[in-house]
């Protein structure tokens, strides 16, 4: 959804935006700002991790506690149940599924059970997309929410073409949305990965990536074997270079399909009226 200018924005009877970017750009803070000022707030990472992923992740939790003789008797009698509390705020449940590949000893996953868990993220991550024109009326419908904001993962960028307005991602975003593309600066990315290092998390690679970059990784490394591959190192590694080959994309899905926000603006905002002040000098600017 092209506009002409910031006026036809603000004539629209009902906003629809979907934010995109690296971590930390300030995301979810947008979300949780407007949603104490009536904007129902989309977040796809929740929705992966609930509706889509929901199960593998219970799963894999009963996995673990069937190791465990007292837990798995309880477990077989239906006596305790298990369930992931995933929130908006925290993630974790959905990144610790999903894991980093290597040394199983030091907390590793074999690479082949690891591209599976992509791969069900991937899809996972497609259907969540395609669920926001339903839920952009689910809103309205059921809760009477006139404005709706879509809070992306950081991987949107890999589940889409960004340069095809036929992508079915695509499609369903720029039909029923705004997109909007938040900018870090070269210090955000930079902060991102110093953060990363001191807390390294799980993360998507595109197939094609993965298997480059971990054959990269072994070789520079003098690793032969995958179970020698420290899940830590290859996952700092890995991020730095996933992230330096997402911002251009990021930049294209932008340029053709909507708008950019530097993040340092984005961080000024403190209500609804700031943020609505942005989009209108975001569009005037495109």
């Amino acid at each position: 959804m092209l506009l002409a200018n910031a006026a036809e924005f603000k004539a629209l009877p009902r906003k629809a935006v979907t934010v995109f970017g690296m971590a930390g750009v300030g995301k979810t803070r947008l979300g949780n700002l407007l949603r104490k000022e009536d904007w129902f707030h989309f977040s796809v990472d929740f929705r992966i991790g609930t509706r889509h992923m929901g199960e593998y992740i219970v799963d894999n939790f009963k996995r673990e506690a069937m190791k465990v003789p007292f837990l798995a008797e309880l477990l077989r009698s239906d006596s305790i149940y298990i369930s992931s509390n995933i929130t908006f705020d925290n993630l974790e449940p959905l990144s610790t599924y999903l894991g980093t590949p290597g040394n199983p000893e030091k907390g590793g996953l074999p690479l082949a059970e690891y591209q599976r868990r992509q791969e069900q993220h991937r899809v996972a991550e497609v259907y969540s997309l395609l669920d926001v024109p339903y839920f952009i009326e689910r809103a309205k419908d059921l809760y009477g929410y006139e404005n709706f904001l879509c809070d992306t993962g950081g991987s949107l960028i890999e589940v889409l073409d960004p340069h095809d307005p036929d992508d079915p991602v695509v499609k369903a975003l720029r039909e029923n949305t705004l997109l909007v593309y938040l900018k870090g600066s070269e210090d955000d990315a930079q902060r991102l990965i110093d953060r990363f290092r001191a807390a390294p998390k799980p993360m998507y690679y595109p197939p094609a990536f993965l298997i480059e970059k971990w054959a990269e990784f072994k070789m520079l490394n003098g690793v032969t074997h995958d179970n020698d591959v420290d899940p830590d190192d290859f996952a700092v590694w890995g991020f730095e270079a996933l992230l330096r080959d997402r911002l251009p994309r990021y930049r294209a899905l932008a340029d053709n399909f909507g708008y950019a926000i530097d993040a340092e603006d984005l961080a000024k905002v403190r209500d609804e009226k700031d943020f609505m002040e942005l989009m209108c000098r975001a569009i005037d600017a495109r």
